[in-house]
């Protein structure tokens, strides 16, 4: 994409439209600038003239700007509205145009994008979700809201995506050469919870980060992928992974049993919990001073289930996380699951398993080879696992 329109409407984030104006330019790309009159008040069009070297945008009401707002929808190769506020998602969404924002929103022909910036309750609000998802039923894509602090000061979801995100969101939808064009991904990701009664689980420590990792990194080779994530409040941000949450280990089998036929490959990265309560209290259950008995029951076996299944066009990967008789008990897991190949961690190495940043993995396959890899990020080690994909999937594309 060389010619992008950035509009700005008038959020705090608004000063990240400095960045990305910067980040879009050394792309390559170059950047029309719109802005709402709220905008103003937060970054100066100045600002965004100096770095885009075009003339900023800000009232339709202007020659410049009635004559040029639907030239500009016909101009350019892709539309981002970046923050988008509550307020200009409800204009977008009802086909209002007030602004020059707008107005030229209705006239474009490119692909639009909107990276929403918002507090939490706005964004979670049913009339801000329905905006969205109105908008996305029209085309629009949507740059996922990021959790941390607000401007508010409260924590929770609502900040616009970092501009490197939004960056990497258009590249990645551009590109048309990736390896695994065309191919369709299923990757799981996360823990499981197991009710024992409203209120409590049966879980493990498991933040999905790296089956996040690897969904991403499938994305950016260009797989279109469905992360089946279990509960954890990281999400992935490429545009190319649709996210299915899940519970319980008997929610991620049904969903996972009815994606696979139509998957070509098959990541089972997430911590499923392999035994549940026989059955679950209807209600919270009270200390009474005196010992329970809490009968466990093994949870179905989606990786054996999978495994039965995987017809021979299909890649089908499985993870170990072990503690002890590593290799071995990884490559008993490989044969009786039926994996291709498989993903050893181990929780003996400091940095590696859960909740880490880091992860030190080594990949065991059928024929007996394995490849091992230093302690490295889990976005790297997310793209190792990806490229062995790759191998398998297009053996020519070393």
């Amino acid at each position: 994409m060389k010619k992008i329109l950035l509009g700005v409407s008038g959020s705090i984030a608004a000063y990240k439209a400095a960045h990305l104006t910067r980040l879009l330019v050394k792309e390559g790309a170059e950047v029309r600038v719109l802005m709402t009159e709220a905008a103003v008040a937060f970054i100066s069009p100045l600002t965004l003239a100096t770095l885009s070297k075009n003339e900023v945008l800000t009232d339709v009401h202007t020659e410049a700007a009635w004559n040029n707002h639907v030239a500009l929808g016909l101009w350019a190769d892709a539309y981002v509205v970046a923050p988008a506020t509550a307020h200009t998602l409800a204009k977008m969404a009802h086909g209002l145009c007030d602004n020059i924002l707008t107005a030229v929103y209705l006239s474009a022909r490119c692909p639009v994008w909107i990276a929403p910036a918002m507090d939490v309750d706005m964004w979670h609000h049913p009339a801000t979700q329905a905006n969205v998802e109105r908008l996305k039923a029209r085309g629009v894509r949507l740059i996922p809201v990021e959790y941390g602090e607000l401007a508010s000061g409260l924590l929770g979801e609502g900040r616009m995506a970092e501009p490197e995100t939004i960056v990497h969101h258009l590249l990645a939808s551009d590109d048309r050469s990736q390896p695994l064009a065309g191919k369709k991904a299923l990757v799981t990701a996360g823990p499981t919870h197991e009710a024992i009664d409203p209120v409590r689980f049966i879980g493990n420590h498991s933040s999905g980060k790296m089956g996040i990792a690897i969904a991403e990194a499938l994305a950016r080779k260009g797989a279109e992928v469905t992360l089946v994530l279990g509960p954890t409040y990281l999400r992935p941000s490429h545009p190319r992974v649709r996210v299915i949450p899940v519970v319980s280990a008997q929610d991620m089998y049904e969903v996972c049993t009815e994606h696979f036929p139509q998957a070509h490959v098959a990541v089972l990265a997430a911590a499923v919990a392999d035994y549940r309560p026989q059955s679950a209290a209807p209600v919270k259950i009270k200390k009474q001073g005196k010992q329970i008995d809490l009968p466990l029951v093994e949870t179905v076996d989606i990786a054996a289930e999978l495994g039965r299944i995987k017809r021979a066009d299909q890649l089908l990967v499985g993870f170990a996380l072990e503690t002890d008789n590593e290799e071995d008990n990884a490559r008993a897991k490989l044969v009786k699951k039926n994996f291709d190949f498989i993903v050893l961690n181990s929780l003996r190495y400091e940095g590696a398993g859960f909740g880490c940043d880091t992860n030190r993995v080594t990949i065991l396959r059928r024929d007996s080879s394995q490849t091992r890899f230093d302690l490295k990020p889990k976005s790297a080690v997310g793209e190792d696992i990806a490229q062995e994909i790759v191998r398998w999937v297009n053996p020519n594309s070393d």
